[in-house]
């Protein structure tokens, strides 16, 4: 009984030893378990200590360079203090976000889209039809095949009000791109919508010159703008920058004057006047055909002025419209063979455009032909042809081709055999979509 009870108390030892032999491995794991977790979290607060560490000296030293760009730039320029203003932001910061706009757009654009948006066209020449006054679906459909830059439209486009303002809202939401809805509205009796009686005529920049009130030319371009926007238009081909000479018939009442002088003022008022509203304006006609007594529409248009002379009456004018910011600039297709030794119309000269209205008068926005159909261009060059060394002079769009599909075939096969590159059509896109995506940044 005695070694029967002792064998009960041995083995019930055992048992107890196994079960805290058992507790101790537990205690044991947890305890190294434990020490692992603390040692994982630990190596990440660590890395990430060492991250931030890393971060706050890479910021204190774009910091430093910063001031030290800072503190360099008040060392050039003399600080004039005064009350502290709210401050918008610096227009280097506004061009380059825009031109991160423009650049991402265009990235993206395949080539025949580049190309199609180049060209300002009538309705009737996108659609193939005889006088447009709707957008349908063909119209859809063929903004879908040619993303042109532009559409321009004329009386025969214009009945009423609401028909008016359907077509233009109809055609801005079937484009790819933004698109130039353009009218020729300079007042007197080139106004397309008010000759239709849609608005009040302002008159002629004859009659408004003859009062010599800048007020006045900037009260008509606000009022011309008001309107056209309200339909749905945001480029206006006007206003008219020449300066007549006795005896021109070609331009007559259209121009504010003879007088550079008062011409200048009034031009760059209603150019302050139209862009306004919100709609672009373009001045033309580049280098200036206010002494000829010649039609370009009807074929050569020649002037004898030299370039002291064109500087002396023309380009003051054009100065002041570049100065107010015009938006847009017309080429006419005078030959002016005093200025480029032959009669190469101004809208295929490289010397007309890049050296004297690009670098002499600097301006870098965009240029756009007048109507290439005219007998000036027709006469001489076929649509491909004369498209193509509008390009090569630096122009950036052209205007009503005699044949868009020849014109927009010949320009898409110049870069492809490398008679015009890609980056040159890249250079007057961005130019282009500067001015369609300026609103990017004003909202």
């Amino acid at each position: 009984m005695a070694n029967k009870e002792a064998l009960v108390e041995e083995t019930d030892r055992k048992v107890y030893r196994h079960k805290r032999r058992v507790r101790n491995q537990v205690i044991c794991y947890i305890v190294l378990a434990l020490l692992l977790i603390g040692l994982i979290v630990g190596s990440i607060i660590g890395i990430r200590k060492i991250m931030s560490i890393i971060n706050d000296k890479k910021h204190a030293q774009e910091l430093q360079k910063q001031l030290e760009e800072l503190s360099e730039q008040e060392e050039e320029q003399p600080v004039v203090e005064g009350p502290s203003e709210v401050s918008e932001p610096p227009q280097e910061t506004v061009t380059n976000y825009l031109d991160e706009i423009v650049n991402s757009c265009i990235s993206e654009m395949p080539l025949e889209d580049k190309v199609a948006g180049l060209f300002i066209i009538t309705p009737e020449a996108l659609t193939g039809t005889d006088i447009v006054v709707k957008a349908g679906d063909t119209t859809r459909e063929k903004l879908g095949e040619h993303a042109v830059g532009g559409l321009v439209y004329f009386s025969q486009n214009i009945k009423d009000s609401a028909q008016l303002t359907e077509m233009l809202q109809n055609t801005q939401s079937w484009r790819k791109y933004p698109v130039f809805l353009a009218v020729d509205e300079e007042g007197g009796k080139v106004s397309r919508v008010a000759e239709s009686g849609l608005a009040d005529n302002v008159g002629s920049m004859g009659e408004i010159g003859s009062g010599g009130d800048a007020a006045a030319a900037r009260e008509a371009g606000a009022a011309i703008g008001n309107y056209l926007s309200g339909y749905g238009f945001n480029l206006d081909f006007a206003p008219v920058a020449d300066v007549i000479a006795e005896g021109n018939t070609t331009i007559g009442d259209r121009s504010f004057g003879s007088d550079p002088n008062l011409v200048a003022p009034m031009v760059s008022a209603m150019i302050e006047g139209i862009q306004s509203t919100g709609v672009s304006a373009c001045m033309k006609h580049f280098p200036g055909i206010g002494d000829t007594t010649e039609d370009s529409h009807d074929g050569m248009a020649v002037t004898q002025k030299t370039l002291e002379e064109f500087s002396a009456t023309d380009f003051p004018v054009y100065q002041a419209g570049i100065a107010a910011g015009v938006e847009l600039i017309m080429v006419s297709h005078i030959s002016a063979p005093n200025v480029t030794g032959d009669n190469t119309p101004a809208s295929l000269s490289g010397q007309m455009i890049n050296d004297i209205l690009r670098n002499q008068l600097g301006y870098q926005g965009i240029v756009v032909t007048d109507a290439m159909n005219m007998g000036a261009i027709t006469e001489y060059y076929t649509a491909d042809e004369a498209a193509v060394k509008a390009l090569q002079a630096g122009v950036d769009m052209i205007l009503m081709p005699e044949d868009f599909s020849i014109a927009y075939s010949g320009v898409l096969d110049a870069v492809n055999n490398g008679t015009l590159t890609e980056e040159r059509i890249n250079e007057s896109l961005q130019r282009i979509y500067r001015i369609k995506y300026k609103d990017k940044v004003e909202e």
